[in-house]
C-alpha cells in the first residue's frame, strides 16, 4: 500500500498530552487515589501548556487554532449529544425506570442462575442507559444482597455487575464511548453496533457459561417482593429500538426524554415543573464531560498544528506493515490511553483522530476501527483497579478492587475477542459497505478534531 506523505512532525509537540497523562499517574501514585485529579483540571493545565509552547507563533494565532479545534461543528454536536444523554438517563431514572427494569429481571431469575441473570440484567440495563457507572450503582446493591443470602463470593458478584455494565458501555447507542468512537471514525452508530456486537458476543456467552459453572451448586433464592411496572421499562425499549433502526441520535434522546417524562407525569412521579428540573439536573450531570471534550479538541488542535500528530503517525507507520498491524496499532493506542487515564471516553477522544488516519491509510473498515476503539477502551476500563466502575463497586461492597480482578471475566474476554477478531479478520464485510453515507461536516485529523 502506498504510504501517505507527511511531515516528520515534532515529538516535543506531544508534551501537553504527556502532561495530561502524567497528571493522572503522578497524582494517583502520590495520593494513592487515582480519582484525586479531576479530568477538567488536568485538561485545562495541559491546554495552557499547549498554548504556551511554540513561542515564535503569536499568542492570538495559537488561541485561534485552539478555538477552531474546540469549536468544530462535530465537537459541538458531540457536546449536545452528551447533555441530551444525561437528560434522558436522569429523567428515566427519576420516574423509576431503573428500579422497574432491575426488578423485572429479578422476578424471573431461576434460583440456580442468579449470577447469570445478574449479568444479563446488567447487559440490558447498561445498553439501555448507556452508562456503566449508572448500571454499577443501580445493580451493585442487588449483587451485594444476592451474595449476602447465598454462598456466592461478594467479589464475584461485583465483578459480574461490572461485566454487565461494560457490555452496554461498549455497545449502547447512547453511551458516550459509542458516540465518541463512531463520530471520530465517521461511521454510523448502528453500523458500528452490528460489527462490535458480533465481535464481543462470544465473550458474553462464555462469561455466562463460566458464571453458571461457578455457581452451579447454589440453589438459594433472593428474598423480597420485586415490584415492577412494565410501562416504566418502555422508554429504554423505545430508545434502544429507535437507535437500532438508525433514527438520528438527537431525535432518539430528545424523544426518549419526553416519553419518559410523560410516563412519569401520568403516574405521578413528576409534575411538569419537577420534570423540567430533572431534565436540567441531567444536563448538568454531563456538562463536565462536554466541556472536557471541547477543551481536548482545542488542545489536540494545537498539538497537531505543532506537528505532534504527524510525529505519531510516522512513528506508528514505521511499525505497521499490514492491515492487521494497523488494527493492532489502533487497539494499542486506545489501550495505553485508558490505562493512563482510567477513563474510556477520554481515551477515545484522545486517540480517535489518529486512529482514523491509520484506518484510512491501511484500508481498515471504519466500523471496525470504531469498534476496536470502543472495545479496547471498555476492556481496560473494566479491569484497571483505579477505574471509576471498579472503585464504585468495591466501595459499595466494602472490599478491595484487587479482589474483584480474578473474576473480571467479561472485560478480559472482550480484549481476547478483540485480539482474535484482528487475527482472523472477523467479521467479514462487503467492500461496498465500508463507507457509510455521512453528514457533510465530520471530523478528520486535518480538521484538528479530537472527538
Amino acid at each position: 500500500m502506498t504510504e501517505l506523505k507527511r511531515d516528520k512532525g515534532s515529538a516535543w509537540a506531544l508534551f501537553p498530552l504527556l502532561v495530561f497523562v502524567m497528571l493522572f499517574i503522578g497524582t494517583g501514585i502520590l495520593t494513592r487515589d487515582f480519582s484525586s485529579m479531576p479530568l477538567n483540571v488536568a485538561v485545562i493545565i495541559a491546554s495552557f501548556i499547549a498554548l504556551a509552547m511554540n513561542p515564535k507563533e503569536k499568542f492570538l494565532k495559537k488561541v485561534e487554532i485552539f478555538t477552531k479545534g474546540a469549536g468544530h461543528p462535530n465537537i459541538m454536536l458531540m457536546a449536545v449529544i452528551f447533555i441530551l444523554a444525561g437528560a434522558f438517563s436522569t429523567v428515566a431514572k427519576g420516574m423509576g425506570a431503573v428500579e422497574s427494569t432491575v426488578n423485572l429481571g429479578l422476578s424471573f431469575l431461576p434460583a440456580n442462575l442468579l449470577m447469570v441473570g445478574l449479568f444479563v440484567i446488567g447487559c440490558f440495563i447498561s445498553i439501555s442507559m448507556g452508562t456503566s457507572m449508572g448500571t454499577v450503582v443501580a445493580l451493585a446493591p442487588i449483587g451485594i444482597g444476592i451474595a449476602s443470602q447465598t454462598d456466592i463470593s461478594l467479589a464475584l458478584a461485583m465483578a459480574t455487575v461490572i461485566g454487565g455494565a461494560m457490555f452496554g458501555d461498549n455497545l449502547s447507542m447512547i453511551s458516550d464511548t459509542t458516540i465518541a468512537a463512531a463520530r471520530t471514525q465517521q461511521t454510523q452508530m448502528n453500523a458500528k453496533f452490528k460489527i462490535n456486537f458480533l465481535i464481543v458476543l462470544p465473550g458474553a456467552i462464555i462469561t455466562a457459561i463460566l458464571l453458571s459453572i461457578l455457581t452451579r451448586g447454589n440453589v438459594a433464592t433472593v428474598a423480597g417482593d420485586f415490584h415492577y411496572d412494565f410501562i416504566k421499562v418502555l422508554p429504554y425499549l423505545a430508545v434502544l429500538g429507535a437507535a437500532l433502526f438508525g433514527v438520528h441520535v438527537l431525535i432518539v434522546l430528545l424523544g426518549g426524554t419526553v416519553f419518559a417524562g410523560i410516563i412519569g407525569m401520568i403516574d405521578g412521579s413528576y409534575s411538569f415543573v419537577s420534570f423540567l428540573q430533572t431534565v436540567a439536573e441531567g444536563i448538568i450531570s454531563m456538562e463536565d464531560l462536554a466541556i472536557i471534550a471541547i477543551l481536548i479538541g482545542g488542545m489536540v488542535g494545537i498539538i497537531q498544528y505543532n506537528g505532534g500528530i504527524d510525529f505519531l503517525m510516522n512513528f506508528i507507520s514505521k511499525r505497521i506493515k499490514s492491515k492487521k498491524g494497523a488494527e493492532f496499532g489502533i487497539a494499542g493506542l486506545v489501550s495505553a490511553a485508558d490505562i493512563a487515564t482510567a477513563n474510556n471516553t477520554i481515551s477515545i477522544l484522545m486517540t480517535g483522530p489518529l486512529a482514523k488516519q491509520i484506518a484510512d491509510e491501511y484500508d481498515v473498515d471504519r466500523r471496525k476501527s470504531a469498534s476496536l476503539l470502543d472495545l479496547f477502551a471498555s476492556c481496560w476500563q473494566g479491569i484497571v483497579p483505579y477505574g471509576g466502575q471498579m472503585l464504585a463497586a468495591a466501595g459499595l461492597a466494602a472490599i478491595s478492587p484487587l479482589s474483584i480482578l480474578p473474576y473480571s471475566f467479561y472485560p478480559i474476554l472482550m480484549g481476547v475477542c478483540g485480539i482474535v477478531a484482528i487475527l482472523i479478520g472477523y467479521p467479514k464485510t462487503k467492500k461496498s459497505d465500508k463507507i457509510a453515507p455521512q453528514p457533510a461536516a465530520l471530523p478528520t485529523a486535518e480538521d484538528q478534531l479530537t472527538d
